[in-house]
């Protein structure tokens, strides 16, 4: 929500109230105390402690004793305590020092005073350093009982526990939901029997939410379904259930599988606080990275082929020992070829690379992952090559990654292409609409070949962030097809699992969904209902409109995700993951395993496997704060760039609107910043739209400042050390992640401010002809842009024997037709023989993927017949780097006698009639 349609009280359910957010209110805190003891007006202190206490509840610390500290001063009116309190909690949130340091817990400066026997045991600058985190109670009990609840739960600490955690106390289901999405350092949840339902504060879009979920009286508030809902917004928490009734049966409920254990009254305390910590471990246990720290330990003797092993030939040597001072000696003795000693294998793990594989599953929704050390690239050919066979189509987004298209040639299977939405204003596609991906379907199922559609390829997100409905994409492609294949390349979009926003809209977050779906009674219902309505023969126009249901009994689910772990989350470049929920993989796996050994290195990199560990355990334990972080650090940005005077004169990120054409956003949704916005209606926009953008992905238009992308991109790097990725013809993408701080964000707006006013002074220096010469420049970038390219269609001759209604091709022979140098030719891009061809004939087929950077997507790929609008778009591009093709020599077409052989049969061949294009 922007500050200026902040409300005017505090409201637990405001949207996006992040770190960020909690941090600047103790800071407004600070400085309202400080007014208090400068002129001695207490009322705004007041009004900020009043507010700043409806949500410190939810937190563990500063807690209910120093809360109540503040309190208390202010109601004796004593300005400098409040003040020197509430200054010494705040730096102690900023620098996270009450983790590990008791003076932080104490009401006075010297940690000595009548707060001290209420610092928590265990808990000081003698002990070693313990990871913290706070365990959230849910219980019935009076909350003036609740500061000696929290004390008995102190008292269970010892020195030997490997984690220090702190208890907050909540008394309904309303509030533990509040807590659990409030506070970031949650990491285990105890549930009592006997809490009430509402919320003690004021939550009205918060309670249409619960209700929209059936909880409407007291006698929902029940434990079983408060664990339900935790488990689903944040299941990466561990829940135990305490219960006064029968055990036996609720441990046998399959209901109860949500949580971790349960326990009967409180005659345990001790076995819960061990469970909890053992629940902890569980998630900070990385199998590979602890094995390799204990190898690296080992006095080894290597006799394999890894001379930097150990390190020797490096801290030996006069000439490269500064590669070891700069790295460290840790980095070599953890080096080893080796797969045995302790090791294991990534191409046939039994050991401690299985077990770390399978924690990824757990932390990402999967069945099982699979780590891969060459990047998604390679995830992607690895999965397009075990799942598809040489005559299988494929429905491919035309612009994804280059992996897609290369692993169609390697598989020999035969892509149909389907078009994104344009953005032409920007040079960009968005992503494919589902009656497009619906109409492919329709169309092989009329032509006879749905048998043959093995596959829906699809990016989520997009680079430029837009994500797509995927539970809504995968339920009207199964109506028509119930075995379909989905593979989905979340290259940028791995983060996701850990919001539980934009978690629905992750390949692995809709297929758990709709897994749930599949077994409810309703979904047969619902099925039947469908048909009944839609009659015996229903039209394509009629499918086409219709939100199609599949029968849950038809269904064999049957969903691939790949992410780049090393573009959002800690893990060393390469580093990327395939997550796997098919119900056939058992049918698949030996060529998956095929697929690993032809593309996965037999010398992976050890530091690259165990950062894959290392990111898994960090997601699982603070995963959700860090995400939280992120799309509230994008929209930070968001409102400085767009509501700064100067800067958006020049300068604007675009909104959800300007990303998502409205067709799309059928919710009626239109930014995450505008006024109102809240957890109902995003979460209505994240259920209903077709598309939504990913928060974290900012689309910043420069040319209305006069530079194309790739000019800006340069600026940002060369002079003012920023990097961003993606460019268009006037835009750069720039993104936030997991790693951004607000000083980030301050430097970023720092150098737009410094460059929207180096713009502002020579436009008003310059005088006429320099404001003629920048209008001119924004023209060029902002109205006269090319128009996007669609995919055309493959020649005959690698159409084989494809159908009248779909338009996949045989792209293996085309990529394979560039081999015979003697049968293609070059053609220059100025050469008034394209023209005339493309009028006369013979036709211009592609012999290469033609790929320029931006927009980045391929606008040839091999055996494409080319086209008018392709050739003037190509003339209109003024980037440098286009992959495949050479300015020198031209485009590489396939010539004419090599397209009449390829299309002839061969001898002995059953001849096949070419299908029209």
């Amino acid at each position: 929500m922007s500050k200026d349609a902040k409300p005017a009280h505090k409201r637990i359910d405001q949207f996006f109230s992040g770190p960020g957010s909690r941090a600047d209110e103790w800071r407004d805190l600070v400085e309202a105390a400080k007014v208090w003891a400068r002129v001695g007006n207490r009322a705004v202190y007041d009004a900020a402690l009043a507010e700043l206490s409806v949500t410190e509840e939810f937190y563990g610390y500063p807690g209910l004793h120093l809360m109540a500290a503040l309190r208390e001063a202010a109601s004796a009116s004593d300005g400098a305590t409040s003040l020197a309190l509430a200054t010494r909690i705040t730096q102690a949130l900023a620098t996270r020092s009450f983790r590990q340091h008791a003076g932080d817990w104490s009401a006075t400066d010297d940690g000595n005073g009548e707060a001290l026997e209420l610092v928590p045991p265990m808990f000081s600058a003698h002990t070693a350093r313990r990871p913290y985190f706070e365990t959230l109670i849910v219980t019935g009990v009076s909350s003036s009982q609740w500061p000696a609840l929290a004390a008995e739960w102190r008292k269970l600490r010892r020195p030997i526990d490997g984690f220090i955690y702190e208890p907050v106390i909540v008394g309904s289901l309303e509030d533990a939901f509040c807590a659990t999405m409030l506070n970031p350092n949650i990491a285990a949840v105890i549930i009592n029997e006997g809490f009430g339902l509402r919320s003690r504060h004021n939550a009205p879009v918060l309670r249409s939410i619960t209700a929209s979920a059936g909880l409407n009286d007291e006698s929902d508030a029940s434990a079983l379904r408060l664990a339900q809902i935790i488990k689903r917004v944040r299941p990466e928490l561990d829940l135990y259930m305490i219960s006064n009734r029968d055990v036996e049966e609720l441990a046998g409920n399959p209901e109860a599988n949500v949580v971790r254990r349960i326990f009967y009254s409180v005659e345990e305390l001790l076995e819960l606080h061990l469970s909890i910590l053992e629940g902890i471990q569980d998630r900070y246990d990385t199998p590979f990275f602890d094995n390799l720290k204990k190898y690296a330990q080992r006095p080894i003797g290597t006799f394999h082929a890894l001379p930097i092993a150990r390190g020797k030939s490096i801290f030996k040597s006069d000439w490269i020992r500064d590669m070891g001072e700069f790295y460290g000696p840790n980095l070599f003795l953890a080096e080893s070829s080796a797969t045995t000693g302790g090791l294991d294998s990534m191409l046939e793990p039994t050991g401690n690379i299985k077990k770390a594989q399978e924690k990824a599953a757990r932390a990402l929704g999967a069945d099982r992952v699979f780590f891969v050390t060459n990047g998604t690239s390679t995830s992607n050919k690895m999965a397009v090559q075990a799942l598809l066979a040489p005559g299988d189509i494929a429905i491919v987004d035309r612009n994804c990654h280059k992996s897609h298209h290369y692993g169609m040639v390697l598989a020999g299977a035969q892509p149909l292409y389907v078009e994104a939405f344009p953005m032409t204003e920007y040079s960009m596609y968005g992503a494919v609409p589902l009656k497009t991906i619906k109409q492919a379907l329709l169309g092989a199922k009329a032509d006879g070949r749905l048998d043959r559609v093995k596959m829906v390829d699809l990016t989520n997100c997009t680079f430029d962030g837009h994500i797509y409905n995927t539970r809504r994409v995968m339920e009207e492609c199964l109506a028509i097809k119930p075995d379909l294949i989905f593979l989905w390349d979340e290259a940028w979009f791995g983060f996701a699992r850990f919001s539980p926003f934009l978690r629905r809209r992750t390949a692995m977050g809709a297929a758990n969904d709709i897994e749930v779906w599949m077994h409810d009674p309703k979904s047969i219902a619902a099925y039947e209902k469908q048909q009944a309505e839609l009659g015996k023969n229903p039209s394509d126009e009629l499918l086409l409109k219709t939100r199609l249901i599949p029968d849950p009994r038809q269904i064999r689910l049957r969903v691939y995700q790949t992410n780049s772990t090393h573009k959002s989350m800690s893990a060393i470049r390469q580093g990327s993951m395939l997550s796997v929920k098919d119900v056939e993989f058992h049918t698949v796996e030996q060529q998956f395993k095929e697929a690993v050994f032809t593309h996965a290195s037999t010398s992976p990199n050890q530091q690259l496997i165990a950062s894959l560990d290392i990111s898994r355990r960090q997601m699982e334990l603070e995963g959700y704060g860090l995400v939280a972080n992120a799309i509230e650090i994008a929209f930070a940005i968001r409102n400085a760039v767009n509501n700064n005077p100067l800067i958006s004169r020049y300068f604007r990120i675009l909104g959800a609107d300007a990303m998502v054409p409205a067709q799309y956003r059928q919710s009626g949704f239109t930014d995450y910043l505008a006024a109102g916005v809240n957890w109902a209606n995003t979460l209505k926009s994240l259920d209903e739209d077709e598309f939504c953008l990913d928060p974290t992905r900012m689309t910043l238009v420069c040319g209305t400042a006069g530079f194309d992308g790739t000019q800006f991109k340069g600026i940002l790097a060369n002079e003012y050390n920023i990097q961003v990725n993606k460019t268009s013809r006037n835009s750069v993408l720039v993104q936030s992640n997991i790693n951004n701080t607000r000083s980030d964000v301050a430097h970023l707006i720092r150098v737009l401010a410094e460059i929207a006013g180096e713009v502002d002074r020579g436009l008003t220096q310059g005088g006429a002809n320099a404001k003629k010469t920048f209008e001119a420049r924004v023209k060029s970038l902002m109205t006269d842009v090319p128009d996007l390219p669609n995919f055309s269609h493959f020649h005959p001759s690698f159409r084989g024997d494809a159908g009248a209604k779909t338009n996949e091709g045989d792209i293996r022979t085309g990529f394979y037709a560039a081999y015979d140098a003697a049968g293609c030719e070059h053609i220059r891009l100025d050469d008034l023989e394209i023209d005339r061809r493309l009028k006369a004939g013979p036709e211009l087929v592609s012999a290469n993927f033609v790929i320029p950077y931006p927009p980045g997507f391929p606008i040839m790929v091999p055996g494409q017949v080319i086209t008018q609008e392709t050739i003037d778009f190509m003339r209109k591009l003024d980037v440098k780097e286009i992959h495949g093709y050479d300015a020198k020599e031209g485009l590489k077409l396939v010539g004419a006698e090599a397209l009449a052989k390829i299309g002839r049969p061969k001898p002995g061949a059953t001849p096949k009639l070419k299908a029209a294009s």
